[in-house]
């Protein structure tokens, strides 16, 4: 992708026009100043794009809210992963929420303005920023490494990829989070031989790569696989309120 400090377009060379939204969901802990200036314009962003809000919270005041990113389910596993940016994130006495939604589009110019907002807000006092879409959760240092890359950061850096066994035995379940904010179902890839995880994992990260720059499936398509007869058959499904993605989903079933 285009590197996010420059103001070029990020567009995307395959996009083919759905019906699906995307969907930006950030937190920013921290502490910030009463007069909020965010330095956007180093980031190639004049701030954040039509659709996005973004709102102040005190921290205590947030942490009744029945989503408090830091709390339930989501707040054990980010404690789990990193727990001494979960304890700055708790210790915080801030916390700006950006959010937005948006029609399918040819660019991605909402994603690298929203991006710049965040690189700004992590020069101005912001400490950590979470993820809830991709389940992660980063210390500033860490976000910036990950995404202010030379020549921006790819899809991949977006988006979560997961693996985990299935019932019968041998055979695994690849799938991702985090297509939401590009419009596009997530991919899920089931009855993978465990032999075959590697070569899973490459795959679903190279539909991730198409997806981002604006392909989209087609329910009932074959997607050519090397070494499976016929590909492997795309079922499309599911909406936000699935847990498993929050996302509608791209299934595909390895072959028996």
């Amino acid at each position: 992708m285009t590197d996010t400090t420059n103001e070029a377009q990020w567009p995307r060379p395959y996009w083919q026009e759905s019906n699906e939204e995307g969907l930006l969901l950030f937190f920013v802990f921290g502490a910030f100043p009463e007069d909020l200036v965010i330095p956007t314009s180093k980031y190639g962003s004049p701030g954040l794009p039509d659709g996005v809000e973004m709102q102040r919270f005190q921290n205590t005041v947030l942490a009744r809210w029945e989503g408090y990113p830091l709390a339930g389910a989501l707040g054990e596993l980010l404690k789990e992963d990193n727990p001494e940016a979960w304890a700055a994130a708790k210790a915080a006495p801030h916390v700006m929420a950006i959010r937005g939604r948006f029609p399918d589009s040819p660019q991605l110019d909402y994603l690298r303005d929203t991006l710049g907002v965040i690189a700004g807000l992590t020069d101005i006092g912001g400490k950590v920023v979470i993820d809830p879409q991709i389940l992660t959760l980063f210390d500033a240092p860490s976000w910036r490494e990950h995404y202010l890359v030379p020549g921006g950061a790819p899809p991949r850096h977006h988006v979560l990829i997961l693996c985990s066994p299935e019932e019968v035995r041998g055979r695994s379940w690849v799938r991702t989070r985090g297509m939401r904010k590009f419009g596009r179902p997530d991919i899920s890839l089931s009855n993978v031989p465990d032999r075959e995880i590697d070569r899973a994992g490459a795959l679903a990260e190279n539909l991730v790569e198409l997806q981002a720059l604006g392909a989209r499936f087609d329910d009932g398509q074959s997607v050519e696989v090397d070494g499976i007869a016929g590909g492997l058959t795309v079922k499309l499904g599911g909406d936000e309120s699935d847990p498993r993605y929050n996302n509608s989903h791209a299934d595909m079933r390895w072959p028996d």
